[in-house]
């Protein structure tokens, strides 16, 4: 509100965004994101989400976005070598810009951009509009450069992006003088002094930011300056006089130019309605969910799922016949609702409470427990395992996942919730997470999945894997609570040894656990050889408290303590929690839609962790047991992974090894070294099994010397001799990458895909990891889906041999068998058939098998 002869008037506001410089922001402070397409978004996502901040917390009555073009402007003409040094746009990022700009189209937001002028000059002269029009102006930008337009009446709102998080400081034009000592218009004065190395913008000579300033804070202007060069002396004195005309060039380029003839009028900018159905099918297709939830937009009226719905009065009404397709909406302890489609109509049956479902359950028992009623849904698992520990319901007869399926075709998706795969597969909108949707679903994603010939893998192993996963869930893993307490105990008190020894050598007691606490005891109390101190304090991580230890005690003691400290809280404490008192077993989940490497992971809590490097950890192993008088058996396979490169490579040398059963990390060190077999020494075989797993994850010889501890020099030397001994290995490395390269994606025997954006990416270490992925991915994918495979037919045929011993674990290569001692050699039996003969490949599969009361035994 301004006062003027008491007269109030009411300023409207203007928002506008310089739109190349948020997105570069944006870009460079998310990491690469792309969809399932593999089309760039991180850009896009970084954008809007800032766009939207901003628009909701000012709620404008005008928006606009300023956009530079590509042709030269004014600037170029005055001094070639404007902006000259700068690179291209990375593709990733370039590729981004009209999708942003189809966007901002439909959301109905005015786009300036002007041939000849940059975008800055755009907000300029909007700006300046705003002044003569009085009206409240609020300018977005990362570019310092802006600073220069702050006043009374127009805001700066400068943005910082760092690691997804933005960071924004406002300056008017009493903030930027607060801050930098000079007006706005004066920053104009020092950039044409100091230059500006981004716009090549060359400035005088020899004059840095500090002298700029300090010359500006004091004469005010350039003007000024040159009339009082009398007050100058010495080297300061000549490099002003002698660029003069430099710095009057620079002045003119760095001004920003505010009479910019521009089509648009701020009228032309009042915000408007957003076109929903187009902006919901752009975002729709870049799959940015959640910016179309921040926008409350849906899909079209005509494309939302259109069926009639039955609500069920009586159980009677579920009378499934050939096909069920159903969702199960429930929560940790109840069904709340059950739909299910039948003849183009929707059933469903609303559960208010326990009771209400009572009468259900005979229906539900029938249904679900009959094999010939073939059942479609999202997530059976979780079905399976739900119905079995609350009813006693016996799961059969799933024959197709939506959710294992849209896995299979974009596994690096963060998750899998129907009404958003509906939406992106089907583009229905609105789904209520009805079972109406799930043919639809199933048929876009078929279609996908046979385009992929990704069938095998969909129907012959991933679905028939949901059952055996349901089933090690429900069995759970029996562990010896008392054991683990006691272990508890254990590390506690040497935990408290460890503590009085620290403070006695830190002369005090503090918060161990603490990292800045222990950088102040370490590095100013102690004056300890530190890092580089950042803002969060000193870094008391393994690798400098390791480099430590060799010469002070204290910090031993610190990676002792911090080892007991982990093993107790995670696992002897940790564990204790998550075991049912009921059973005396840990019930993990495991999940087979998690990683986008194919291998199945563990959570709530993660047995596929459990220690294995340290003696100490390697306790815990202890605690895990057979149930009642069972017996464990375990079965892992051996080099797996070297195996499937192997026979993928075609690599002779190699093929034999394994076919003679000869030690393949003696074989690499004998070749790798050149001296013969039985010659060689423990630390060659050593360096050699690094290089040997190294390769399958696309090691360089940075890591690998850091790993075995050699020179650089040294390492690459073992790499370029572990190629000349196996010469098809780097060929199949190399068609790889060049796959990689060309399609977007690797995939494994098994026709596993992993897309691979980073691939492409015009950023050295971007495209390094993507190199590294693309080497790894097919290897480790059909490693995973070869024990996948093993276990499914480990499983049905312990079923088939009508066994009471059951499958409850899997740990990467590895499966545990909790086993009837009268079944022991059945159980090996089946473990070592099957697993051995899990596919067919150039080299043999072997499976090394041990027995014991615990699972460190059997270790």
């Amino acid at each position: 509100i301004l006062q003027k002869e008491k007269v109030c008037y009411f300023l409207k506001k203007l928002l506008i965004f310089d739109g190349n410089s948020i997105i570069n922001r944006a870009y460079y402070g998310i990491r690469l994101l792309s969809n399932s397409k593999g089309d760039y978004t991180n850009g896009i996502y970084g954008f809007l989400n800032i766009f939207l901040k901003f628009f909701h917390e000012e709620k404008p009555d005008f928006v606009a976005v300023a956009f530079d073009l590509k042709d030269k402007t004014f600037r170029h003409k005055m001094y070639e070598g404007y902006k000259a040094q700068r690179k291209g746009m990375p593709e990733e990022l370039a590729s981004q810009m009209q999708p942003l700009k189809d966007v901002l189209d439909a959301m109905n937001v005015m786009r300036l951009e002007k041939s000849g002028f940059e975008a800055d000059d755009i907000i300029g002269t909007v700006s300046k509009q705003c002044d003569d029009e009085n009206i409240k102006c609020v300018i977005v930008t990362g570019d310092k450069d802006d600073l220069q337009l702050a006043s009374e009446n127009t805001t700066i709102k400068l943005v910082v992006t760092r690691m997804g998080n933005t960071e924004t400081t406002d300056f008017d034009a009493k903030a930027v003088e607060e801050k930098y000592g000079v007006t706005p218009r004066e920053f104009i004065a020092i950039k044409a002094l100091m230059g500006d190395s981004s716009d090549n913008i060359p400035g005088v000579a020899g004059i840095g930011e500090k002298t700029a300033m300090a010359l500006i804070e004091k004469y005010r202007s350039l003007d000024n300056l040159y009339e009082n060069l009398a007050d100058l002396k010495g080297a300061t004195l000549k490099k002003i006089t002698e660029g003069r005309d430099m710095a009057y060039l620079s002045y003119q380029l760095s001004e920003i130019n505010r009479e910019v003839p521009l089509d648009e009028s701020i009228e032309d900018m009042s915000v408007k309605e957003p076109e929903k159905e187009k902006l919901f099918d752009i975002l729709n297709h870049l799959e940015l969910k959640s910016i179309i939830s921040k926008l409350g937009i849906e899909a079209s009226e005509s494309s939302k799922a259109v069926y009639e719905i039955v609500n069920i009065a009586s159980p009677a009404e579920i009378n499934a016949e050939e096909e069920f397709n159903y969702i199960l909406d429930k929560d940790q302890y109840e069904i709340k609702r059950l739909s299910f489609e039948k003849n183009g109509k929707v059933y469903v049956k609303d559960f208010l409470n326990p009771l209400d479902f009572m009468s259900y359950i005979p229906v539900f028992k029938e249904v679900f427990e009959n094999e010939k009623i073939k059942k479609l849904s999202h997530d059976i698992k979780s079905d399976i395992v739900f119905l079995k520990r609350t009813y006693d319901i016996d799961y059969k007869g799933h024959i197709f996942d939506t959710k294992i399926a849209a896995y299979l075709l974009d596994p690096s998706r963060s998750d899998y919730i129907l009404s958003d795969l509906v939406a992106g597969f089907c583009n229905i909108g609105e789904c209520n997470n009805y079972a109406g949707a799930l043919t639809s679903l199933r048929e876009a994603l078929l279609k996908h999945i046979e385009e992929n010939e990704q069938n095998e893998l969909l129907f012959d192993i991933e679905l028939p894997l949901v059952k055996v996963l349901a089933s090690m869930e429900n069995e759970g893993f029996k562990v010896d609570k008392n054991s683990l307490n006691e272990f508890s105990k254990m590390l506690s008190a040497k935990m408290s040894v460890l503590e009085k020894m620290i403070y006695d050598l830190a002369g005090e007691e503090f918060n161990i656990n603490s990292p800045k606490q222990l950088g102040e005891i370490l590095f100013e109390k102690l004056g300890l050889p530190a890092e580089k101190k950042t803002k969060r304090g000193y870094s008391t991580n393994a690798e400098v408290l390791e480099k430590l230890s060799y010469k002070y005690d204290i910090a031993g003691l610190i990676i002792e303590y911090r080892t007991y400290a982990k093993l107790n809280s995670t696992y002897a404490e940790g564990l204790q929690t998550t075991v049912n008192p009921s059973d005396g077993k840990i019930h993990s989940s495991f999940n087979q839609t998690v990683t986008a490497t194919g291998r199945i992971s563990s959570t709530e809590p993660n047995l596929q962790n459990i220690p294995v490097r340290l003696e100490l950890g390697r306790e815990i192993r202890k605690m895990f047991i057979a149930s009642g008088d069972n017996i464990l058996t375990d079965a892992d396979y051996s080099q797996i992974e070297l195996r499937v490169l192997a026979h993928v490579s075609g690599d002779e040398t190699m093929i034999n090894a394994f076919k003679n059963e000869q030690d393949i990390h003696t074989i690499t060190a004998s070749q790798v070294f050149k001296v013969p077999v039985e010659e060689v020494t423990s630390v060659m075989r050593t360096r050699a099994k690094a290089v040997n797993f190294g390769i399958v994850y696309g090691i360089g010889e940075f890591s690998l010397a850091k790993d075995i501890k050699v020179s650089v020099k040294e390492a690459k030397n073992y790499i370029e001799s572990y190629f000349e001994t196996y010469p098809k290995i780097k060929e199949y490395l190399d068609e790889t990458i060049a796959f990689a390269k060309e399609t977007g994606f690797v995939k494994t025997l098994a026709n596993r895909r992993r897309y691979i954006p980073e691939i492409k990416s015009s950023n050295y270490n971007l495209r390094s990891f993507g190199e590294r992925v693309a080497m790894n991915a097919p290897i480790q994918g059909y490693a995973a889906d070869i024990i996948k495979i093993a276990m499914v037919k480990v499983f049905e045929r312990l079923e088939k041999e009508n066994l009471k011993s059951k499958l409850i674990l899997q740990v990467h290569d590895e499966l545990i068998i909790d086993t009837v001692p009268e079944e022991k050699d059945m159980v090996a039996k089946i473990l070592k058939e099957e697993m051995e003969n899990a596919v067919s490949l150039s080299v043999p599969l072997k499976a090394d098998m041990k027995c014991g009361k615990s699972w460190f035994e059997t270790k």
